[in-house]
């Protein structure tokens, strides 16, 4: 069955934490890791109210990559988004749709959220296989953190469904994939420049596929084959 674990990067509200932590109680979701957090202490008790078990057991890291550790499909969240085509870093899914999308998956998802004051950075969005935003007023559509909490993670319970019609989701065979693309990028001598964008826009397109093992495996057979048969034919050709 699907897990959510939560993951702040870079809180600088103990009040907020307490929050999200009370959020995350409300809507059955128990795994908690702060990213180089802020003191958590008396406020972020008080506001979790009867969720401090989720405080006490949250997991403190230093660094995203420690965080990512486990998870087999990562969501970040954005309070900037667009459906240019042309600028696919920035293009998100609402939480309907994101929770839609995962709802039968059966791993690990893990949802990043942003400091308060200016959420993830293009890097840490770079490492994400999908994005959700929450859409609000354009006169004032950045929410905070943890009322963007409690709306993801709602749609995310009201989404659920029954054992069985599961999609395994693997993070492990997910970076193999990525991976056999970046080969597969090189072994056609894709220009070097364009390679990190492509590189990121793909692991986007594979992120709102969900794909299930079973189609994790057909896709990488098939760029796996493409690559050892393009270095094959280099190699005829040098002798």
């Amino acid at each position: 069955m699907r897990e959510v674990a939560v993951v702040l990067v870079g809180p600088k509200n103990e009040g907020n934490v307490g929050a999200v932590a009370r959020a995350m109680k409300n809507f059955g979701a128990r795994r908690l890791v702060l990213v180089d957090p802020c003191p958590i202490g008396d406020e972020a008790r008080k506001r979790a109210m009867h969720a401090t078990d989720i405080l006490d057991e949250a997991v403190a890291v230093g660094n995203l990559e420690e965080a990512l550790d486990g998870l087999d499909l990562v969501a970040g969240t954005t309070g900037i988004s667009t459906q240019s085509e042309k600028k696919f870093l920035r293009i998100a899914l609402s939480p309907r749709e994101f929770a839609a999308k995962t709802a039968a998956m059966d791993g690990t998802l893990g949802i990043l959220f942003g400091r308060e004051d200016f959420g993830l950075r293009d890097e840490e969005l770079a490492r994400c296989d999908l994005l959700v935003s929450i859409p609000a007023s354009p006169q004032y559509s950045i929410l905070n953190l943890s009322h963007a909490a409690v709306v993801i993670l709602y749609e995310l319970f009201a989404a659920r469904r029954p054992a069985g019609r599961r999609r395994k989701a693997s993070r492990a065979e997910n970076e193999v994939l990525h991976r056999t693309y970046a080969e597969l990028l090189e072994a056609t001598d894709y220009p070097p420049h364009k390679r990190v964008r492509t590189k990121v826009m793909f692991r986007r397109l594979v992120g709102r596929a969900v794909p299930s093992k079973w189609e994790f495996h057909a896709l990488m057979g098939v760029l796996q084959r493409a690559s050892k048969r393009i270095r094959r034919l280099e190699r005829d050709r040098e002798r």
